[in-house]
């Protein structure tokens, strides 16, 4: 008998023996660890979600996968798939468990779900796009920040950012999306603001914003987010109208690093889907950079069918939903 059903703390043992053939199995063991807080985000309506929540499936008593979701900080009604994790070959399972976590989330409102596979890994791909209705939107790169040394000494005058600049930050990215992503990669200016529990989430998160001298017009965002304190990924939102220098927003964000860890390693994300994408990835490659992982974003939107009444047309409602 199948079925699916939220991870417990029982479950660790039979999670670790399932992954125990990756050479990471501990870390990836303790992001799945279960405890009395999580069990009460379970109860929590969608609107109030910001912890990550995973699920099961078993066959006679037999784990066979696993799947881990996290709400948008910000905008819980936009889901992201961080884990699947199923036994070998086993992609109807994997299909199951998305398909369940759409199903699920999409009734309690979610409007959008997305997943980031590696470019690689075509099978999946296909599972998501062939066998669970995604579709693919763009790329994101991570270029390994190797003995990197500035051209250019200039400190660029970034201060930290403020709930007050969502709204702005939020502008700045949507305005920097090329025209054909803007409907499904638009974020809104509550993914700026810091949630009251960031405490309680995992990793580290740190802002800034460059602002325009006099106008106090922001045209650049920063974040550096780790999960782990040695792997830092640096990303930039710059206004392609201004001549923002790279060498100086990247030196900038190893310096704040540094500050704090004499070792790491840091990774600068480059998004395909933005403006200035092609002149970024010429810079990256004039500095000799290595691109070390491309995944694919894949994006489903969510909808409901309306009620209608007997022989009326059918009517599609698409991502809109009330947080009520």
């Amino acid at each position: 008998m199948i079925s699916i059903r939220r991870l417990t703390y029982f479950d660790a043992p039979k999670i670790k023996k399932m992954i125990s053939y990756l050479g990471n199995d501990d870390r990836i063991s303790q992001t799945l660890t279960v405890n009395a807080f999580a069990l009460c985000h379970g109860l929590l309506p969608l609107k109030f979600k910001f912890m990550p929540e995973s699920y099961i499936l078993l066959k006679d008593g037999e784990i066979l996968g696993l799947i881990t979701i996290v709400p948008t900080s910000g905008n819980p009604y936009k889901i992201n798939i961080t884990k699947l994790i199923f036994k070998q070959n086993m992609y109807d399972v994997g299909k199951q468990l998305v398909e369940f976590v759409v199903a699920r989330y999409g009734a309690k409102g979610a409007v959008s779900f997305i997943v980031t596979v590696e470019q690689s890994h075509d099978e999946l791909l296909d599972l998501f796009l062939q066998g669970c209705g995604f579709r693919q939107c763009s790329y994101e790169n991570l270029w390994k920040l190797d003995n990197f040394t500035p051209i250019q000494t200039t400190k660029a005058h970034f201060r930290h950012c403020q709930n007050s600049d969502a709204k702005y930050v939020a502008r700045l990215y949507n305005s920097e999306l090329k025209n054909l992503y803007r409907p499904s990669l638009e974020r809104i200016k509550s993914e700026y603001v810091e949630p009251v529990f960031a405490g309680l989430a995992n990793g580290y998160k740190n802002r800034f914003v460059l602002e325009e001298p006099e106008k106090e017009k922001i045209i650049a965002y920063l974040s550096i987010t780790t999960n782990d304190n040695y792997n830092f990924i640096i990303d930039m939102s710059l206004n392609d109208a201004y001549n923002i220098n790279y060498d100086e927003v990247i030196n900038f964000a190893l310096s704040e690093i540094s500050s704090r860890k004499s070792r790491f390693c840091a990774f600068l994300k480059h998004r395909q889907y933005t403006k200035n994408a092609d002149n970024l990835e010429k810079y990256l490659h004039e500095r000799n950079l290595n691109c070390i992982q491309t995944q694919c974003v894949l994006i489903k939107d969510y909808y409901k069918q309306i009620k209608q009444s007997e022989n009326a047309l059918q009517i599609f409602q698409f991502g809109e939903f009330s947080s009520n």
